[in-house]
């Protein structure tokens, strides 16, 4: 062999002497065990596997009673968070969301020209639920506790006296409004 080679093949495993050498050091030096018990555990909550305002918690006051004391302006002030996503004008365009003039009573999941998730269309039942009042109360609380599975990112609305708000300004985008629901009636009334 020429000195050339010699020294390659040397310098070579000189090299992977000092590598392997360093490697056991280290893990020697920073050797750790592992714990007994962890430090903490992620756990995923799963949804349910069909949607339908099952995993929603129940109101704690009926909609009916927070519709009474509620603010149509206040609503509307409330409102322009939505209007990322939602036009609210009579033939206004549909956004990222669907249009909402004429929402309360409206059949779930039909406004023209706007393609729903399919698990809205599985709440909506073809088309035979409509947007009641108790319906927009859940689902603005918790829109994906309420439809599982819904295209809609918004991460609701908590308090009782906005949502209540919304809902009345909702309320008022209409022709003709329905009734709001009487305070005094059970709360199965409101369905």
């Amino acid at each position: 062999m020429n000195s050339y080679v010699n020294t390659a093949v040397g310098a070579l495993l000189g090299t992977v002497f000092v590598l392997m050498s360093v490697s056991i050091a280290s893990e020697g030096i920073f050797h750790s065990e592992k714990p007994e018990k962890e430090g903490f555990a992620i756990v995923a909550e799963e949804a349910p596997a069909s949607g339908g305002g099952e995993a929603a918690p129940a109101a704690a006051v009926p909609i009916a009673q927070l519709l009474s004391k509620a603010d149509a302006k206040a609503g509307e002030a409330v409102f322009k968070k939505c209007q990322a996503c939602h036009d609210a004008t009579k033939g206004g365009p549909n956004k990222v969301g669907p249009n909402l003039y004429g929402l309360v009573d409206r059949p779930i999941g039909t406004h023209e020209g706007f393609a729903y998730s399919s698990a809205m269309k599985d709440f909506s039942k073809g088309g035979s639920e409509k947007w009641t009042f108790d319906h927009l109360n859940h689902f603005l609380a918790a829109p994906k506790k309420y439809v599982a599975g819904t295209a809609m990112g918004f991460a609701g609305l908590p308090k009782d006296t906005d949502r209540a708000n919304v809902i009345l300004y909702l309320h008022t985008l209409a022709e003709s409004p329905v009734p709001l629901p009487d305070p005094n009636a059970p709360d199965s009334a409101t369905q």
